[in-house]
């Protein structure tokens, strides 16, 4: 969210920096990258796999809630019946389970993320490639995230464009550069 704030600043003070004259020379485009990165075909395909990994997790956690929400019950029961001492135990017992299955959640998220990360960062990579190539080609002065523009015609959307750009294999036709500049060639190892 933060980032949306900060890419909205920067193209109000863009824009104020400019006269109406210099302003209308300008050529500005949108995209919204999430999506586009989410509806290529890799994109698709790396939901899908993701769908199978949270759903097959969701199993587990929900299969282990179950088990716990039952025995939840059957120390409600039997709660009339134990000692206080064999009731405060078992809700021990319980309580530790429970903080273990919260454990594993978090666990399950902090894996999903990561599958996610890895799964779409280089579709990322590749729709940034695309960007920086369909700006200079057609002389885009910018293209900001669509999300950080509060208006904006729709003929300025770019998304369907780079979607179609990428599922055509444009985004093989030049890598998309880091922003590092390109590791220097290693020296041949000294004879002996």
């Amino acid at each position: 969210m933060k980032h949306v704030y900060l890419r909205a600043l920067a193209v109000s003070l863009l824009v104020g920096l400019f006269s109406s004259s210099a302003l209308a020379q300008l050529k500005f485009a949108v995209v919204d990258v999430q999506r586009a990165v989410m509806e290529t075909e890799d994109g698709l395909r790396a939901s899908a796999t993701l769908k199978k990994f949270f759903d097959k997790r969701q199993q587990e956690l929900d299969a282990k809630q179950n088990e716990l929400q039952k025995q939840r019950e059957e120390i409600e029961k039997q709660s009339k019946v134990l000692s206080q001492q064999a009731l405060q135990k078992r809700m021990e017992e319980w309580q530790k389970q429970m903080l273990e299955l919260q454990t594993v959640f978090v666990e399950y998220n902090k894996e999903l993320q990561k599958k996610q990360g890895e799964l779409t960062q280089p579709i990322y990579g590749k729709i940034m490639g695309i960007l920086r190539r369909l700006a200079t080609q057609d002389g885009y002065d910018a293209i900001l995230e669509k999300q950080a523009v509060p208006y904006m015609r729709n003929d300025l959307d770019l998304t369907d464009k780079i979607i179609q750009m990428y599922n055509s294999g444009a985004a093989g036709a030049a890598p998309a550069s880091s922003g590092a500049a390109p590791a220097a060639p290693k020296a041949p190892a000294p004879k002996q």
